[in-house]
């Protein structure tokens, strides 16, 4: 048996936070409960699109079986309404590979809280036992790395519930961000637009998009084993239509029925994000970022 489902929501609304794009630090008005400025809580009326969301979930066909999330504090603070109203015991696995988005930069991007640090704040929900797939590099992605990263992450996280899934067929939710939603889409359904900023994912805060394994999922199951992660950003072969293991097929996109608001805060890119001095010397610039520094473009909107 095998996953055959995959449901994908945005978090809810945020705190907000800024970037000094100079220097590299952030800065928010509202304490972290991770101490990190770029990894706020919800909003109030997040954690009331929160509540929605989790009274939505158990009417999902077919039902949640298994629970993905980024490790940013929003996020997994977006899933925990829903851990009553699922079935007893489910634990939210965080996973880097599907965490945030940054563009590349001169500087080093915050980190996620370690694993211990999120258990300890969530020690009832959070499985501190999961292997991550993939740690996005510190120094930020361009688009095209964002969209393989992600491809890596979900060939690992279907792979593994693929392995787990013996006696029946198994549903994937994953919360993650705007960005990070729409490289999953295209990345399911192997649809990667030559330009990357048309809108055909829509990422509105705690919306519900479905995804179905096309036919034959059995033939297409990929087993843990039969890719190296976390040893980069490399590529799964997933374009041109094939999408990662096996491909699928978008069913809903977007919905936001369950939500008093109705569909808030939709994003979609703005061109490649760039940040700080991408020609500095060696010893201010990541490796990385100067392999980068040709990307140029128009700084994306704030993530909300």
């Amino acid at each position: 048996m095998v996953v055959k489902t995959i449901y994908v929501t945005r978090h809810a609304f945020r705190v907000s936070y800024t970037l000094d794009t100079t220097t590299g630090e952030y800065h928010t008005n509202s304490p972290s409960p991770t101490n990190i400025p770029s990894d706020p809580p919800l909003a109030a009326y997040g954690v009331q699109q929160s509540h929605e969301l989790a009274k939505a979930l158990p009417q999902l066909h077919p039902p949640v079986d298994y629970l993905y999330s980024s490790p940013f504090y929003r996020c997994l603070q977006t899933l925990q309404p829903a851990i009553e109203t699922l079935r007893p015991g489910i634990k939210v696995r965080a996973d880097n590979g599907i965490g945030e988005w940054y563009g590349v930069a001169s500087f080093n991007h915050p980190s996620p809280a370690t694993p211990d640090f999120l258990k300890s704040l969530f020690p009832f929900s959070f499985d501190d036992t999961y292997q991550v797939s993939i740690i996005p590099p510190r120094c930020g992605e361009s688009i095209a790395q964002l969209h393989d990263r992600v491809a890596i992450a979900l060939t690992h996280i279907i792979a593994s519930v693929d392995a787990e899934s013996k006696t029946k067929d198994t549903s994937i939710l994953i919360c993650t961000h705007a960005a990070t939603l729409i490289a999953i889409g295209r990345a399911l359904t192997g649809n990667m637009p030559d330009d990357p900023n048309v809108d055909d994912f829509t990422a509105p805060t705690a919306g519900i998009t479905k995804f179905i394994r096309k036919q034959n999922p059995e033939r297409d199951a990929v087993k843990p084993s039969s890719h190296e992660v976390a040893k980069g950003i490399g590529s799964v072969g997933w374009r041109n239509g094939k999408g990662v293991a096996g491909g699928w097929t978008c069913v809903l996109n977007g919905n936001c029925d369950h939500l008093k608001g109705g569909a808030e805060r939709s994003w979609h890119f703005s061109g490649e994000e760039t940040f700080g001095d991408l020609t500095a010397s060696p010893e201010t610039v990541s490796a990385e970022s100067q392999r980068l520094q040709s990307l140029s473009g128009q700084h994306r909107k704030a993530r909300m």
